[in-house]
């Protein structure tokens, strides 16, 4: 339901019910519009990219939604010191009540649509990047993000270790179990197996393949494709 529309329904219900559009409470507004905010976030950013958690949007959200829970408790306790039947009564409060509720849970639903599509972005990096994020993407997240990656990276890592398979390696079958590559950082002196190699910028190494992903995954490397 769009921002338009959920305007629409309440206009309809105010006509309908006979209840002035000025009437106390219901200031013309567009119930929901802040929370079709973070959709459109979400929507107009690059496919697997995140844009920095939008704070000051989410937190009006989150008030907005106090509001309404605040405002449709006030007016159901009304009907019922009023001794009316909550399940059939039809009067403008009621209607009101309505509103209140129906934008509520539309609120949550974009909120949860907002962190649900960020939170697969967040899962991929860990196959993308590997453990540890760049500082770049680090800014980006909201600190719950932050230890969402955390706490799914430690999740992998336990299954990784219990099972005794790498599952961040090969993520496309592999031809060949070693392969050249060229290091693009300086990363020093690293044990591979049962040897040693000393990894220079733009030095050229043949390695096996499970040696090289975790630098390769980290853009420290890159295989070299004469």
């Amino acid at each position: 339901m769009t921002g338009l529309s959920a305007f629409w329904i309440e206009h309809f219900v105010l006509c309908r019910s006979g209840i002035p559009k000025c009437h106390r409470g219901f200031r013309r507004r567009m119930y929901g519009r802040r929370a079709s905010q973070l959709l459109k976030e979400i929507d107009s950013s690059e496919a697997g990219q995140l844009a920095p958690f939008n704070s000051d949007v989410f937190d009006q959200v989150i008030r907005e939604c106090n509001e309404h829970n605040s405002q449709f408790q006030s007016l159901i306790r009304k009907m019922v010191e009023q001794n009316l039947d909550i399940e059939t009564t039809r009067n403008e409060d009621h209607y009101g009540a309505a509103i209140h509720h129906l934008s509520l849970l539309r609120n949550k639903r974009c909120l949860m649509a907002y962190m649900y599509n960020r939170a697969e972005v967040i899962q991929s990096f860990r196959w993308k990047v590997g453990p540890v994020l760049p500082h770049d993407i680090q800014e980006k997240l909201h600190f719950s993000e932050k230890e969402y990656f955390k706490n799914h990276s430690a999740a992998i890592k336990s299954y990784i270790s219990e099972m005794d398979i790498d599952l961040t390696v090969d993520m496309v079958p592999p031809k060949d179990t070693y392969i050249q590559v060229r290091v693009l950082e300086d990363i020093g002196e690293v044990s591979l197996g049962d040897h040693s190699v000393s990894l220079t910028k733009n030095s050229l190494h043949f390695l096996r393949r499970t040696d090289a992903e975790q630098f390769i995954s980290q853009g420290l490397m890159e295989e070299f494709l004469e």
